[in-house]
């Protein structure tokens, strides 16, 4: 059975946000605007997107 996964895109800059919101960007995979990411649909990486929820935005929840 495939895991699922979730498209993440940046849509926020990290300039003058607090160091962890740019840390968990990073732990995302995404550090430039417009980059998107598939990432595993686990609690902890609904935990990262929440935490930067205003830089990033779900595309598609597959």
């Amino acid at each position: 059975m495939a895991s699922k996964t979730i498209k993440v895109q940046q849509t926020g800059s990290p300039m003058r946000r607090d160091h962890t919101q740019r840390e968990t960007l990073v732990g995302l995979g995404l550090n430039k605007i417009g980059r998107t990411k598939d990432l595993p649909d686990t609690p902890a990486t609904r935990g990262m997107i929440d935490k930067v929820k205003h830089l990033v935005r779900v595309v598609d929840g597959k």
